[in-house]
C-alpha cells in the first residue's frame, strides 16, 4: 500500500457520498478516488481503480451491499471492505465478518471515529463499532468454549481485541510495544483459528471466554 489510503465510496444516496468524501478528503493521508450510486457500478469501480479501501453502503439498489461485498472478496480479495448502515444492526453482520469484511460502522459515526477506524481496517485490523458489537452481542447464543489454550497476557490482549481501540491505543494501555500486542494478537488467531480481530472478538464473545 502506498502512503496514501485509497477510498472508494459506493452509496446510493448522493448527499451521503459526497458528504462522506468531503470528510474524508480532510485527511491529507486519505484519497478519495471514485464514488458509485449503486453495487453493480461499485464492483466495476472498484475493478478499475483498485482502492485499498470500500466504504459500502448496505443497502443499495441492484447489487445491495452484501452481495457486493461478497463478490468484491472473491474478485478483488486485497481490497479491504467496511460496511455502513444505519443505526440499527443487521442481522446479516456475521454473515459478513464471515466473509471477510474488515469493518462494519454505523452511519452516525462521528467523523474522527470513522477515520480512525478506516486508518485500522487499512493497516491489517478489523474494527466493529463499539454498537455493533453490542447488539451482536445481544443477538448470540452462548456456545461450550473450545480446548483454546491461552497465557494470561493473551487473555489480556483477546480482551482488548473486542474494543475499538487500535493496536496502538493497547500497547500504549499495557505500556508494551505495539509490534508485542500485533504479536500476541497473532498467536490468538491461530490458537482460535480465525482469520480476523473482529471474527476473534465475537467468536471468543459467543463462547464465553470474555465478555463485552
Amino acid at each position: 500500500m502506498s502512503d496514501s489510503i485509497r477510498i472508494l465510496i459506493m452509496d446510493d444516496h448522493a448527499v451521503v457520498r459526497k458528504g462522506l468524501a468531503m470528510v474524508l478528503r480532510l485527511e491529507p493521508s486519505f484519497e478519495v478516488v471514485g464514488e458509485a450510486e449503486n453495487g453493480r457500478v461499485g464492483l466495476e469501480a472498484a475493478k478499475r481503480l483498485n482502492p485499498d479501501i470500500v466504504l459500502v453502503d448496505l443497502v443499495m439498489p441492484e447489487v445491495d451491499g452484501q452481495e457486493m461485498a461478497l463478490a468484491l472478496r472473491k474478485s478483488n480479495p486485497n481490497i479491504k471492505i467496511m460496511m455502513l448502515t444505519g443505526t440499527e444492526v443487521d442481522d446479516r453482520v456475521f454473515d459478513l465478518v464471515a466473509a471477510g469484511v474488515e469493518g462494519y460502522v454505523l452511519k452516525n459515526i462521528e467523523p474522527g471515529e470513522l477515520v480512525r477506524a478506516i486508518r485500522a481496517v487499512a493497516h491489517g485490523e478489523a474494527y466493529l463499532h463499539p454498537d455493533v458489537m453490542r447488539k451482536a452481542v445481544e443477538r448470540m447464543k452462548p456456545q461450550h468454549a473450545p480446548a483454546v489454550l491461552l497465557t494470561p497476557r493473551e487473555m489480556e490482549i483477546l480482551e482488548w481485541m473486542a474494543t475499538p481501540n487500535t493496536y496502538k491505543q493497547i500497547a500504549s494501555q499495557l505500556s508494551i510495544s505495539e509490534e508485542t500486542v500485533r504479536s500476541h494478537a497473532k498467536n490468538i488467531l491461530e490458537k482460535m483459528k480465525q482469520p480476523n480481530r473482529a471474527q476473534a472478538a465475537l467468536m471468543a464473545i459467543k463462547m464465553g471466554l470474555i465478555k463485552l
